[in-house]
């Protein structure tokens, strides 16, 4: 299935849900308790996609969605940033949406500790925008396994130009 909204654009492979929306202006809503959203003054889109049922409401980095992660189950969140995140230090300039490897999922690298779960984080600027990949295994003994899966999706994911 492909998804494309807002300039970015992804192929899901089978078994997968994907969603891109538009977060709300901050000041426009109190978020959830619990959850966590990107930080900027802009209004950017963020894209979930995961090998299981994703639940309609969820935070930008997958609070209400890891929750109902098991083992087997990956999350994978990209939160675009605001203009003044464009080609900083935190945010360098890629080709394509960077790998993880399962070295780089953590237990201490999620948004809201979750027992069991790992996440990995990298941050980069692609074609002019600034963006958060985030990525949750549901457990972190799969790391390596849900590094591969997440590759291949996010080795779908295109970006259109600021």
């Amino acid at each position: 299935m492909r998804i494309e909204a807002h300039g970015i654009r992804a192929q899901l492979p089978g078994g997968w849900e994907g969603r891109i929306s538009r977060r709300r202006p901050l000041g426009e809503h109190a978020p959830r308790r619990g959850q966590v959203t990107a930080v900027g003054d802009e209004s950017g889109p963020v894209l979930h996609m995961a090998n299981f049922a994703l639940p309609e409401d969820r935070g930008d980095f997958g609070s209400g969605a890891v929750d109902l992660m098991r083992a087997g189950h990956l999350l994978v969140a990209l939160v675009e940033y605001g203009r003044d995140s464009v080609d900083t230090a935190l945010f360098p300039r890629v080709s394509r949406v960077p790998r993880v490897t399962g070295r780089m999922f953590s237990t201490q690298a999620l948004q809201r500790v979750q027992r069991g779960q790992a996440g990995a984080q990298r941050f980069f600027t692609l074609n002019g925008r600034a963006f958060c990949l985030y990525v949750v295994a549901g457990d972190h003994r799969e790391a390596a396994a849900r590094a591969s899966d997440a590759n291949a999706v996010t080795g779908t994911v295109e970006v259109s130009p600021a």
